[in-house]
């Protein structure tokens, strides 16, 4: 299903990571992968309220606690910059899609990164 928020489908994604030769380009377009199949699932599921908004932000956060074994296989990490850049690219899918009062705290609660 093709992204319809302009605002997310024209985002450069991770492009912090990638602009960082620590980080192994093919595990962030993993990451870059994730991100996207938020904004997919948030625009076919439509949710209602910041709780239906957290369930899926929690369903894509599992995925990069996940993803972060890949980067230390790749022998990189998600430290505490990527970290940082992560969550700031969860929030922009939040306020792109009108939730602008997500915690982002709360957006990547679970988080082991």
């Amino acid at each position: 299903m093709p992204i319809t928020n302009q605002q997310v489908a024209g985002h450069a994604f991770l492009q912090q990571m990638y602009d960082d030769s620590y980080f192994p380009d093919h595990v962030v377009d993993r990451g870059k992968e994730i991100l996207l199949r938020l904004c997919e699932r948030i625009e076919a599921e439509r949710p209602s309220d910041l709780e239906s908004l957290y369930t899926l932000t929690q369903a894509a956060t599992e995925e990069f606690n996940l993803l972060d074994s890949e980067f230390v296989a790749a022998g990189s990490e998600i430290e505490t910059v990527a970290r940082e850049w992560i969550c700031d690219e969860f929030c922009l899918v939040a306020s792109a899609y009108e939730f602008t009062e997500a915690d982002a705290e709360e957006l990547t609660a679970g988080r082991d990164w």
